[in-house]
């Protein structure tokens, strides 16, 4: 007897970082509880705050916010001793299209991230942490702020947590929905109640974080998964994922499947074990081309389907794993529509402080709509990649980058599909109207 090739990965996940997502009342203190909820505080408050940096460092947790670095290593830049105040500061302010793994986790299973916050101040030394998540984000954060309420009065945060003798204060603010305010020092400054806007560096934000004090920034899903590190061990987590990229991760998946939505697999999966487990392409579909990590991230197509969908892996195939949001692409979708939409979001999101990021894609917008609109030229396309190379590397912050990964990467392996339209063999996608100020 045969097992399908969906069944086989099935059989290899055991769910860890959403396990109680489909209990009755999950969200709930008292559901927490029943399923190991707040045992791994009640360990960490045990041990020594450098042993607990220590077990992180050793079980390899990468942050789950873009970047992957060492949470670990992180957690051990913040200076001690130094007499003043520590900061952790919890970056949920999710925005980028297509990713959508923190929201439903502070929806589901709040608790999980607040043990986790409350462990990682306890290790850092914070007294105060932060939870910043995204104004448009209503659900998910009066979630949380109950969450907060239902662990104040269960003696989990304030003072003297547990007898220990630990005090921690949590705060949930809420922001105003600027995709920018997800870079973290742009993230701080808003915090601090000015404009959001990213910070020179150095210094950083280990020495000069919050109100210029040792700060810790970290994803939602990176400090929701240390109470799973605390009470399994480091080498229990390292059973998971890849030797460079261990424990699980919460994959986003939308676009044309059959089954879009959140799926927790081993960091180290492939997009195609990804579309089985999600049903399988919509019907009359075909993988054209997908990106590994949200809009940011350079585009791949169906000829990387194994390509391992971990931080090495990803990057040796040419792209980034980031957020982990695979929007999935058919041969019904144009590369080039798609990357237009993405920069407008970028041109309309950028803060504006840098020339290259708030000229650039206000330009490129205005070039895509020429394409599309059926009066591109060829010198177009050289300007494009003229504009980013201009922007890429000379931003304030990643957001410059981030807007130039579709660009770039979409006319390495669609080139043809832009002289489709220059050439008149496409239609043209948008209307005259779309060239009101573009030339």
């Amino acid at each position: 007897m045969t097992t399908s090739p969906r069944r086989e990965v099935l059989e290899k996940l055991t769910p860890v970082l959403t396990k109680r997502w489909l209990s009755p009342n999950a969200w709930s203190v008292r559901t927490y509880e029943q399923l190991d909820g707040y045992q791994a505080l009640k360990k960490a408050l045990k041990a020594h705050p450098d042993d607990l940096i220590q077990l992180v460092k050793d079980s390899g947790l990468r942050g789950r916010g873009g970047a992957g670095f060492p949470t670990g290593l992180k957690w051990g830049f913040i200076p001690q001793g130094d007499g003043k105040p520590h900061y952790l500061v919890v970056n949920a302010d999710e925005g980028e299209p297509g990713t959508c793994k923190d929201l439903p986790l502070m929806t589901h299973d709040p608790h999980s991230l607040i043990e986790g916050v409350i462990i990682a101040s306890y290790a850092i030394r914070a007294e105060r942490a932060y939870i910043y998540i995204r104004g448009e984000a209503v659900h998910a954060a009066r979630r949380l702020r109950n969450a907060v309420l239902e662990a104040y009065d269960k003696g989990y945060i304030g003072r003297n947590i547990l007898g220990s003798g630990y005090d921690l204060e949590v705060v949930v603010h809420s922001g105003a929905g600027a995709y920018i305010c997800g870079e973290e020092t742009a993230l701080l400054d808003s915090l601090e109640g000015f404009r959001g806007q990213p910070r020179l560096r150095p210094p950083f934000p280990a020495t000069h974080g919050l109100y210029a004090s040792p700060t810790v920034v970290n994803n939602v899903g990176t400090i929701a998964s240390v109470p799973y590190i605390v009470l399994g061990g480091a080498d229990w987590w390292k059973t998971m994922g890849t030797e460079k990229s261990s424990g699980p991760m919460i994959y986003s998946l939308s676009g044309r499947i059959n089954n879009p939505g959140q799926y927790e697999c081993s960091m180290g999966i492939t997009l195609r074990e990804l579309i089985e487990l999600a049903g399988g392409m919509q019907p009359g579909h075909q993988l054209r081309f997908w990106t590994p990590g949200g809009s940011s991230t350079p585009l791949l197509t169906a000829d990387h389907l194994d390509v391992p969908l971990d931080f090495e892996g990803v990057a040796g195939a040419g792209s980034i794993l980031g957020t982990t949001a695979t929007q999935i692409f058919s041969d019904q979708d144009c590369p080039v529509y798609a990357t237009y939409r993405w920069l407008e979001f970028y041109h309309h999101e950028s803060c504006g402080k840098c020339t290259p990021c708030r000229e650039g894609n206000y330009w490129m917008v205005r070039v895509y709509q020429r394409i599309l609109s059926g009066q591109g030229t060829h010198e177009d396309l050289d300007t494009l990649l003229d504009t980013c190379d201009n922007i890429l590397g000379r931003s304030f912050c990643g957001l410059g980058d981030g807007a130039t990964s579709p660009v770039t990467s979409s006319l390495q392996y669609f080139k043809q599909d832009y002289l489709d339209y220059i050439e008149g063999r496409t239609a043209p996608r948008l209307s005259e109207k779309a060239l009101v100020g573009a030339h």
